[in-house]
């Protein structure tokens, strides 16, 4: 990007929702697919078939810390007639070498160790004395502290039936199986499933890397005292925020001052780490919307910015185009905090969700019953408002204004309530369009 002059692409044309949002998902193409560590996988879309290489469990174990036995030897065991086994010693989690269980006799085994040969099933240990002569046992002895309880006898006050307390080899899923399909999000189950059976990498959609900037020479950092005139600069967060709840890797860059070379400098430094650029602010028709003077100038080697007129509120100016050598997608968002938020709903996070591959890339939408009536919504445009959504009563309240600095009420809001361009008015308990935030 350099400091050249090019062509201005501002358009009159005012689009819809729909043909803004198709644009810009029809330029963006999922990720190139690399192979990952399991770990560096989480959140990461699996681009393969993944099937079980050998069954898992590997070999029938003990769901129980007790004893492994044959069941002949205590059926009809009671507590006032147990019957008597010889502990022939003990199976921990992991043993290679296996007793073998014959008439009258017992293994004491652990949760997860592998059924020796000849035994049949397990008694629980609360099920016995645990080797003590004494009343049922509500525990195992230590090993460390008692080791002659690997030997001696074991009373079993109940029977048990066969393969009682045993898991069967292949129980969870059998070798050949599949295991996880391509297009699957990796959380935090499939990456022990891959990792339970044998994966130490997988090949996936990497997570998108996300830039956040704002622009604005009024913006101060959090924490900072505020000068006359100046206010906190809660989009850049707000926005980061959102990339990394949409699945992506972001990146946070401090406020921008309303400086064209300044944002230009900028933009060509975050480039190199960016699969999409987000910025909010400058993107209207004032004399220092300095994200529009500068993206409009761009020249075609650079890359082209169109900004644009939406028949939405909030959000009605918005920005989209590819620049830089790589054509990294750039959003230009405005800057008031709802209408940022709402656009990065509506239009960078599915482009988010694009890049990752996932088949799904929209918010869920439902019907819901409006809870109070809605005056004044303007012809021509689709509103989005900020609305509580009750899920078990199906209905939706209004919260706050429609006003696109009130970020309270869009900290308190789990859903935008959608208003069609020729509604201008809703009445209480009319069914409405509802996009789900949560």
């Amino acid at each position: 990007m350099s400091a050249t002059t090019g062509r201005t692409t501002h358009q009159e044309r005012v689009w819809s929702v729909a043909d803004h949002l198709d644009d810009v998902l029809s330029k963006i193409h999922p990720l190139e697919p690399i192979d990952l560590h399991l770990l560096d996988a989480q959140g990461c879309v699996l681009v393969e078939d993944v099937t079980v290489p050998a069954a898992l469990p590997p070999f029938d174990n003990s769901s129980m810390d007790g004893y492994a036995v044959r069941v002949c030897d205590v059926a009809g065991a009671t507590a006032d007639f147990p019957a008597a086994l010889t502990v022939i010693g003990d199976v921990a989690a992991g043993s290679a070498e296996l007793p073998a269980v014959g008439p009258g006799e017992a293994a004491r085994i652990m949760t997860g160790a592998p059924l020796p040969p000849g035994a049949e099933a397990v008694v629980p240990v609360e099920w016995t004395d645990g080797g003590t002569g004494r009343g049922p046992a509500e525990a195992m002895s230590a090993h460390s502290a008692a080791p002659e309880a690997a030997g001696g006898e074991v009373l079993v006050h109940r029977p048990v039936a066969e393969r009682q307390h045993v898991r069967a080899r292949g129980s969870d899923v059998a070798a050949g199986e599949l295991a996880l399909s391509a297009g699957t999000l990796l959380g935090p189950a499939q990456i022990g499933l891959l990792a339970a059976i044998g994966r130490a990498t997988v090949r996936v959609r990497p997570r998108p890397r996300v830039v956040v900037l704002s622009t604005g020479s009024e913006l101060v950092q959090p924490g900072e005292a505020l000068a006359p005139g100046q206010i906190h600069d809660s989009n850049s967060f707000q926005l980061t925020a959102a990339a990394r709840a949409a699945g992506a890797i972001a990146y946070r860059v401090g406020a921008v001052a309303d400086d064209a070379e300044t944002l230009r400098a900028t933009l060509e430094d975050q480039l190199i780490r960016a699969d999409i650029l987000v910025t909010s602010g400058g993107v209207s028709v004032g004399a220092y919307d300095v994200v529009k003077e500068t993206l409009a100038d761009l020249s075609a080697e650079e890359g082209v910015v169109e900004f644009r007129k939406l028949a939405m509120q909030p959000g009605k100016p918005q920005g989209f185009g590819l620049i830089g050598p790589d054509r990294t997608p750039l959003l230009a968002l405005p800057g008031n905090p709802v209408s940022s938020y709402v656009s990065f709903e509506l239009f960078v996070r599915p482009a988010i969700r694009t890049l990752m591959g996932l088949p799904d890339v929209h918010r869920h939408t439902s019907l819901a019953t409006c809870g109070a009536a809605i005056a004044d919504s303007p012809k021509g445009r689709r509103q989005f408002l900020r609305g509580r959504h009750d899920a078990d009563t199906g209905t939706v309240t209004p919260v706050g204004g429609s006003g696109s600095h009130l970020i309270k009420a869009l900290a308190q809001a789990n859903a935008l309530i959608v208003i069609p361009e020729e509604t201008t008015e809703v009445a209480a308990g009319a069914e409405v369009e509802v996009v789900l935030l949560g």
